[in-house]
């Protein structure tokens, strides 16, 4: 099985390096020295990463045969892909790779099928899951412990637990705030001293 673990971004210095953007929790195995990336486009690949190093916060590879500014340039915009064995899976039980969720059923906490989980949408801080309703209407989900408590991927299903009208736009709950006695009623003088 094939996932997407990194983009090229912008070339850095003139040797040949990039900076990557990360789409994998375990960069150092998939990103690590000497691993071997498939690319899309393929023309652009298969590139074998020679280094790696966090420079301010971005990590930079650099790829056997790239060696100067523009080689690694014209690699901008590739995605990196590793080859990853389908039974494989993180070593922290409460991470999944995409491919593990892409298809569970979604159930409320008391059994009632909400649709299909079809797609992660990975974002800078935090994952969105892509539930597609019966109706065929899209539902974002953010994939956070108080909403998806549940992944059985022996049962194949994820259990939510969404706040009103997540699900259901009708069944969200409006809350007004009231205003604060005086505001807004051309109060706005009082306890004002003249300075003369």
């Amino acid at each position: 099985m094939q996932l997407v673990v990194g983009r090229i971004g912008r070339a850095h210095g003139i040797r040949g390096d990039v900076s990557v953007e990360v789409r994998t929790d375990e960069p150092e195995l998939r990103l690590g020295p000497g691993a071997v990336l498939l690319t899309d486009p393929a023309s652009a690949g298969p590139l074998t990463v020679e280094s790696g190093k966090v420079h301010s916060g971005r990590l930079l590879l650099r790829f056997a045969g790239v060696k100067d500014r523009n080689g690694a340039e014209a690699l901008r915009g590739t995605l990196l892909i590793a080859e990853v064995d389908p039974e494989e899976r993180p070593d922290d039980p409460e991470e999944y790779y995409d491919h593990q969720l892409i298809g569970l059923d979604v159930v409320l906490l008391d059994g009632t099928p909400v649709g299909e989980l079809t797609e992660v949408i990975h974002l800078p801080y935090q994952d969105l899951l892509t539930v597609r309703r019966p109706d065929g209407t899209d539902v974002l989900v953010p994939f956070v412990t108080r909403i998806v408590p549940t992944i059985d991927l022996e049962n194949q299903r994820a259990v939510i637990d969404p706040p009103a009208g997540l699900i259901d736009p009708e069944q969200a709950e409006v809350v007004r705030g009231e205003a604060e006695p005086g505001a807004g009623d051309g109060d706005e003088a009082d306890g004002a001293e003249d300075s003369q």
